[in-house]
């Protein structure tokens, strides 16, 4: 579909869905505000209704109370004008006496051997009625008789008498009556007076709620019954009376006690009425009842379980419904007038975009077809302007481009091959040269070389003279090896940082390890850097195919390996790539794995060696020293797996274990100690790479363990300064200030500089092993020892002896002035348990 079609197209599909969505919402509205109209309304009506019923109720009360005070003065009178034997009395003269005083009925009560029964009245219907089956009637009228104060609840109970609650007659169910009872004892029956129908019900009538719930129903839209339902009865099987043959149901047992209930909907209802009665909560719904779609709500009312009650309500629903969709439809077509005005004007305005933009389309049709250098003539001012001269601009430069495309081809071509700064070919040409080589290789049987050179302690020149030196010092590198190299039979790459590839063929393995050793030669030769004289080495590692694989990949992997060997033994050396070498690979990878999975599963054990003031071979403290004896290795000696540790990054998982092991150790054998235990723990240079979180978790240890930081001793090694010097020293110190010792680990063997080490916040000086096992019996070649001595005690460090094992080891150390020392002489490092057994 065009833009010139869809334009008028999605205006009027847009102003369509804002017009759907605002009638929608306008419904909705409208919806919700007959809902909460009919929702106060309703409100209003049981209020009303409510109030009109606690009126009626609380009226009732009163009257009803009134009226039974008024029967027990009937009663008196009664008492004094008749004889105390009921058969004396007669059914006319107790008629003569009730109009007398202005009540229905007199009826004269006896007791039988098991009942108590209507013996003479003025209604004929009582005489002869028994009353054991009333109860709590009969339980009052028991107490009378007993002379005993009626303790019924129901009712009305005075000195010697007791009025029931109004009721319907159990004589007669088409009547209701208000009786009273008096018994003083004077006589043998209890007197009966009782009011009956219009004298009872007349307040209820002219109070009620039934006239303003007729006045609801007339004057207000919609409303089509109105009930009032008694909660404890309504839709449960009515409890009937069965007296005398008669058959009739309590006033206050009745399921409805106002209104009327002809929208009947027994199945809903009573669940309804029941959980609104229950909850408190107002209940409704929406159904077709005799013909018509009512809503029917129920409104609790009342606090008490027994004053509730609950006022239903039942509307003719449909006239929401036809007022809502009315509403709904003259909102809808209102709209279509302006749909209309939208999609011709969407029209006329499309059409006045889409024929420039035609244009422009058909001359970008030509630039896309090469036809360079065209221009649009389009007089506006507009974007559509705007575009056609970008266009015409387009246009022009894509010439250029083109033109100026071609001739960068050609350095991209070389940027593709070539290392950037150093102009040597780079890895991915190396790749596949040396897979073309190797393909010609297995059909001529040449030997084919790789060499894999990395310049020895290259990062020292970074961080001394920057990374302009240091990148001026590859590049003068990378030009003597180029020298050293002859043209057709080599291969020159750099791999990235300070790694340099060289690729050899036919040439013998004598002749490429004297290549090889050349290239380190010519690589030791001084550099003049800034002014500055530099000498770096190289190590060297040579791999052959096929002689030692003839796998592409593989005799990477070896050249490497045999350039790390070089390594290890100080570098500046090519060596030739040997099976041993993967055997020591392959052990390291063997340890490293097998070492993850015992820091892991916590194998890893914390061994103690004391330190002992020899002056009174008393124990001052410990060293926390590592070992590991793994299921499959056995015994792994600790200088080679905390090697792979720091390779490999798992000496902090090696560190946390002997930390915290140590610290909780040493705090649990301090504990009721009179001079406790220091402990000192080993740290590796690795560690100081992220000073700040070092600190954070020596704190966070020590605190967890409880071990004081006075007791508590860093052990490092001098070549730990060589790195990060200014972060590493920043740690220190604030280790120090903590309250944590320093102490310089195997001193001697290292490269401080002595003037730098007055610089050190450092607290104690280790003399190493090797110095004191070179001590004779006779004191000679000890000048070493005695130098760390004297310069430990000039610069007001401790010192501590390790590795004495002699007596005449730890007298000459006595004599000079060390007085702390570890060794065998003492004992050798010990699990947590043995050393327990030292302390006792």
């Amino acid at each position: 579909m065009s833009i010139k079609k869809k334009l008028p197209f999605i205006f009027t599909l847009l102003v369509l869905c804002i017009l759907i969505a605002h009638s929608s919402l306008h419904f909705m509205r409208s919806k919700e505000k007959v809902i909460e109209f009919n929702e106060r309304e309703i409100e209003l009506i049981t209020q009303e209704i409510s109030h009109q019923v606690e009126n009626a109720k609380s009226g009732a009360l009163y009257v009803e109370d009134l009226m039974g005070k008024e029967l027990r003065t009937a009663s008196i009178a009664i008492r004094n004008a008749l004889p105390a034997n009921y058969e004396d009395v007669t059914n006319e003269q107790l008629a003569d006496l009730a109009d007398e005083l202005m009540i229905s009925h007199i009826t004269l009560l006896a007791e039988t051997e098991d009942d108590i029964v209507g013996v003479k009245s003025s209604d004929p219907h009582e005489i002869g009625l028994s009353t054991n089956q009333w109860l709590f009637w009969y339980d009052a009228f028991r107490q009378l008789f007993a002379l005993e104060p009626v303790t019924v609840e129901e009712g009305l109970a005075l000195p010697e008498y007791w009025t029931g609650p109004i009721e319907v007659a159990a004589s007669n169910p088409d009547h209701t009556d208000k009786w009273g009872y008096y018994h003083d004892g004077s006589t043998d029956y209890i007197i009966n007076p009782y009011l009956r129908d219009s004298a009872v019900l007349e307040y209820e009538k002219r109070f009620g709620p039934d006239r303003i719930m007729e006045r609801f129903k007339d004057n207000l839209d919609g409303v089509l019954e109105l009930s009032v339902f008694n909660p404890e009865t309504f839709g449960k099987e009515t409890d009937m009376l069965y007296l005398e043959f008669n058959d009739f149901i309590r006033i206050v047992d009745q399921p409805i006690w106002y209104g009327t209930y002809e929208y009947q909907n027994q199945a809903v209802d009573v669940d309804l009425v029941q959980a609104a009665s229950a909850t408190g909560d107002t209940q409704n719904y929406v159904e077709e009842i005799n013909g018509q779609l009512v809503s029917k709500t129920f409104v609790p009312i009342g606090t008490g379980a027994n004053d509730r009650y609950v006022i239903g309500v039942t509307y003719d629903h449909s006239l929401f419904q036809n007022e809502l969709e009315s509403e709904f439809w003259q909102h809808f077509l209102l709209s279509i007038p302006f749909i209309i005005v939208v999609l011709l004007t969407s029209f006329f305005f499309s059409r006045s975009i889409t024929k420039p933009i035609g244009y422009i389309d058909e001359k970008v049709n030509e630039i896309a077809q090469g036809n360079f250098g065209g221009n649009i003539e389009l007089k506006r001012k507009d974007e559509l302007g705007n575009l056609a001269q970008n266009v015409n601009a387009l246009s022009n430069s894509l010439k250029t481009y083109v033109h100026d495309l071609k001739q960068s081809q050609e350095v991209i071509q070389f940027q593709a091959y070539h290392d950037p700064l150093t102009g040597l070919l780079n890895r991915r040409y190396f790749q596949e040269e040396l897979t073309q080589r190797i393909g010609v290789a297995k059909k001529t049987g040449e030997t084919v070389a790789v060499l894999f050179i990395d310049i020895d302690r290259f990062k020292n020149v970074n961080d001394t003279l920057g990374h302009a030196n240091g990148d001026q010092l590859i590049q003068l590198i990378s030009a003597r090896i180029q020298n050293h190299l002859s043209t057709g039979k080599s291969v020159l790459t750099r791999q990235g940082g300070d790694e340099f590839v060289i690729l050899l063929s036919k040439l013998e393995k004598e002749e490429v390890q004297v290549v090889a050793d050349n290239i380190v030669a010519a690589i030791n030769e001084p550099y003049l850097l800034g002014g500055n004289e530099v000498i770096v080495s190289a190590s060297c590692g040579i791999s052959l195919y096929p002689e030692h694989t003839k796998n592409i990949e593989a005799l990477l992997i070896n050249a490497d390996g045999a350039m790390y060997a070089a390594k290890k033994t100080a570098g500046n050396k090519a060596i030739l790539y040997d099976e041993q070498i993967s055997i020591e690979k392959n052990e390291q990878l063997r340890i490293e794995a097998r070492l993850k999975k015992a820091i892991a599963d916590e194998e890893i054990n914390v061994y103690y060696q004391p330190k002992i003031d020899a002056r009174t071979n008393q124990m001052t403290g410990v060293e926390a020293l590592l070992r590991w004896t793994d299921g499959e290795l056995g015994f792994v000696p600790p200088d080679k797996f905390i090697k792979v540790a720091e390779d490999t990054g798992l000496i902090h998982s090696l560190w946390k274990i002997a930390m915290k092991k140590a610290c909780y150790q040493v705090s649990k054998w301090n504990e009721g100690r009179e001079k406790p235990l220091s402990l000192a723990v080993n740290f590796s240079a690795k560690q100081f790479q992220d000073p700040c979180s070092l600190i954070s978790q020596v704190k966070e240890i020590l605190a967890e363990c409880q071990l004081a930081p006075e007791l508590f001793e860093v052990e490092i090694t001098e070549s730990t300064l060589l790195f990060n010097t200014t972060e590493t020293i920043k740690a220190l110190e604030d280790l120090q200030q903590y309250g944590i010792a320093i102490s310089i680990d195997d001193f001697g063997t290292g490269y401080s500089s002595l003037s730098y080490l007055k610089k050190l916040p450092i607290n104690c000086l280790k003399i190493d092993r090797s110095f004191i096992s070179d001590i004779r019996e006779d004191f000679s070649n000890s000048e070493i020892s005695e130098a760390v001595i004297n310069l430990a005690r000039s610069l007001r460090l401790k010192v501590i002896a390790e590795g004495v094992e002699e007596e005449y080891q730890k007298e000459f150390l006595l004599q000079h002035g060390c007085h702390f020392m570890q060794g065998y002489l003492y004992s050798k490092p010990v699990c947590a348990k043995e050393l327990e057994s030292l302390l006792r």
